[in-house]
């Protein structure tokens, strides 16, 4: 099963999938960025993309890597990833739904106001690379990208996890860390999921 989890940069997906982590046996958080940063750091200077989903090798190696773990992993795999380009949607998760892949796909949405803030607490404002995303990535999952929205402006993040859990038929085991602990693994998230 692949649990994929979109939205505008800030949302709160990769944090959103390291708690679902937690809940989960056996799951896996796999990130498709690595691969793009591989590419941006392997490719000439004149051919490169400003944007390393364009690339179609992008889009096939992380659609056939999801298809691999498919294949050989049991638990579920949880891929925290912007995706607002329908034809990149198309080639990644519908791909893997023809090829009988379970894949549960959800979009954090909040209100343009609501990401700001939460792009605040990783000390990034209105003029960095991912607030101006924002406008875009609204349009898009009003429009091209609509399945599986969860409301999430008035949410926490252990509320987020239940929902994606019900929807997903998926039981969470308890959590059993102290407040301190739990604040810790976040803090430890955002600092190491920031590029």
């Amino acid at each position: 099963m692949i649990i994929w989890i979109n939205g505008a940069f800030g949302s709160g997906k990769t944090q959103t999938a390291f708690e679902l982590k937690r809940h989960l046996q056996d799951a896996f958080v796999y990130d498709p960025e690595n691969i793009g940063y591989f590419i941006r750091e392997n490719i000439p200077e004149q051919v490169k993309q400003s944007d390393f989903q364009d690339y179609p090798m992008w889009r096939d190696f992380n659609y056939k890597m999801l298809k691999y773990m498919d294949e050989v992993y049991r638990g579920p795999v949880i891929v925290p990833m912007t995706v607002t380009n329908k034809q990149y949607y198309d080639e990644l998760i519908r791909k893997l739904r023809l090829e009988q892949v379970e894949v549960h796909h959800y979009i954090l949405y909040a209100n343009k106001s609501t990401v700001l803030k939460r792009l605040r607490k990783r000390l990034e404002y209105e003029t960095s690379w991912a607030a101006q995303q924002i406008d875009r990535c609204l349009v898009a999952f009003q429009n091209e990208i609509t399945e599986g929205i969860i409301q999430t402006d008035a949410m926490t993040i252990d509320e987020v996890v239940l929902e994606i859990a019900r929807r997903s038929n998926l039981t969470l085991v308890p959590d059993r860390r102290s407040a301190i602990k739990k604040k810790l693994d976040r803090i430890y998230t955002m600092i190491k999921h920031i590029r």
